[in-house]
């Protein structure tokens, strides 16, 4: 019997043992392709480099508290990202993951007005059917309704506007160009009902992550967005947290839409895995604030800035951009696109296949034509899932697509060393998991 708490009470896990590149070995010698670990293992799963550098670093120091010390890990990949980083972000403050980077973010969004002396900004706008962290603050900004119900009482007031969903959201009759502004025009709308001088910060993914199942924003959207946060005085911040670190063919998302976040969020393909590792990166106006008013930052962790996390993570970002795998993943995505829209593209229960680079969804519908999701009672999600695995595939299928409750959607994000093979292994795998299913 385990003592070990699981995210499911009723789930049977198998017992992970091994790593070969893109695939996962459990205890008794089966292998799987690893198509769905929240899109976490961008360069699989035994990279010598990244190996070798968590073990020279934990035999050098392990751990020193951010409070008295820095270590040379941390202000190189500190470097390394600002190097490569959009715009004029300046500065990257470490934590452990994905949730304390984006709560991370609304604090220093709010601390920042109270520096420059605007304490009455104070509101975080985000958007329906998104997902931002678990942490109450992370999980206030996210409009995931399903992840939120339970805790709504004691979540931080929030106000959302509608996603930039084409799929099931843009009528017909209206370009995408059309509808990607009106959407992002529900900001100014939103900020304008608040008053312009209350808003802190408008949080958003540049490509929708596992809430929504892959879903970039139409042309423009991001552009408009920028002006309406110019215009207002309020910070944009992009939680790359899931779509970053070249998963969607740039190491930072942003790049595609040609947008500069105020604020920016990465995690999961930071450290790929090896380490538990995020970041928070902000430009160099928002730092000064910070320094020449109060000078500190109030927030932090015990492990942030961890040497073996930020050893191991300077190693994952040097792998990527040495080896130019953002490239190789916005190739080897259009590879995938392809091979799923010529294996799903005409099923009769496969609505839409879409996203960028390595990182894909399939949206599950019972008619196709109407895009009318399946009953939620059916369980469809979790049933794929199960059957996936049993093919020796996983990959990360979940529910709510549409509104928190209806509409069930698949995600793949393979890493980026996927060779072509495994791409035809793949799309068999879950064709046959499909079948079994629907």
């Amino acid at each position: 019997m385990s003592h070990v708490f699981p995210r499911h009470t009723k789930a049977e896990l198998v017992v992970a043992a091994s790593g070969d590149e893109c695939y996962l070995i459990d205890a008794q010698g089966k292998r799987y392709l690893d198509c769905g670990d929240a899109a976490v293992s961008c360069l699989g799963h035994s990279n010598p480099a990244v190996i070798a550098a968590v073990q020279k670093q934990v035999e050098q120091i392990a751990f020193a508290h951010s409070g008295f010390m820095t270590s040379e890990p941390a202000e190189a990949l500190a470097d390394l990202l600002i190097q490569h980083a959009p715009g004029d972000l300046d500065r990257v403050y470490f934590v452990s993951g994905g949730s304390e980077a984006t709560e991370a973010a609304i604090k220093l969004a709010r601390q920042y007005y109270l520096e420059i002396g605007q304490p009455e900004r104070r509101h975080v706008i985000a958007r329906r059917q998104s997902y931002h962290g678990n942490t109450l603050g992370a999980l206030s900004a996210g409009g995931n309704a399903w992840r939120r119900a339970q805790f709504a009482p004691m979540l931080i007031e929030m106000t959302h506007i509608a996603p930039c969903y084409e799929y099931a959201e843009k009528p017909d009759g209206e370009s995408s160009f059309e509808f990607g502004q009106r959407v992002a025009n529900e900001l100014e709308d939103e900020i304008l009902r608040l008053g312009p001088e209350t808003v802190m910060a408008f949080m958003a993914e540049p490509v929708v992550g596992a809430t929504l199942g892959a879903v970039p924003a139409v042309e423009g959207y991001f552009k408009r967005v920028r002006e309406i946060c110019d215009q207002y005085g309020v910070l944009l911040i992009l939680d790359e947290v899931m779509c970053g670190m070249g998963r969607t063919g740039h190491l930072f998302a942003c790049d595609h839409d040609d947008v500069v976040p105020d604020i920016l969020c990465i995690a999961k393909g930071l450290g790929a895995g090896y380490q538990p590792i995020g970041a928070m990166l902000c430009s160099g106006q928002i730092y000064d604030a910070i320094r020449d008013g109060s000078g500190f930052f109030q927030h932090g962790h015990t492990y942030i800035g961890h040497p073996v996390a930020t050893a191991a993570a300077l190693a994952v970002v040097t792998e990527l951009t040495t080896r130019d795998l953002p490239a190789r993943s916005g190739v080897m995505g259009e590879q995938l696109q392809s091979a799923l829209e010529a294996a799903f593209g005409q099923h009769p229960n496969v609505g839409d296949i879409r996203g960028r680079g390595l990182f894909r969804g399939i949206e599950l519908v019972a008619d196709r034509a109407a895009k009318t999701p399946f009953d939620p009672g059916l369980g469809i999600a979790g049933k794929i899932k199960k059957a996936a695995m049993a093919e020796g595939l996983i990959c990360y299928p979940m529910s709510g697509t549409r509104d928190g409750r209806n509409g069930d959607h698949i995600l793949l994000a393979p890493p980026f060393v996927i060779a072509d093979q495994q791409v035809e292994e793949l799309v068999e795998k879950l064709g046959r998991a499909l079948t079994s299913v629907i």
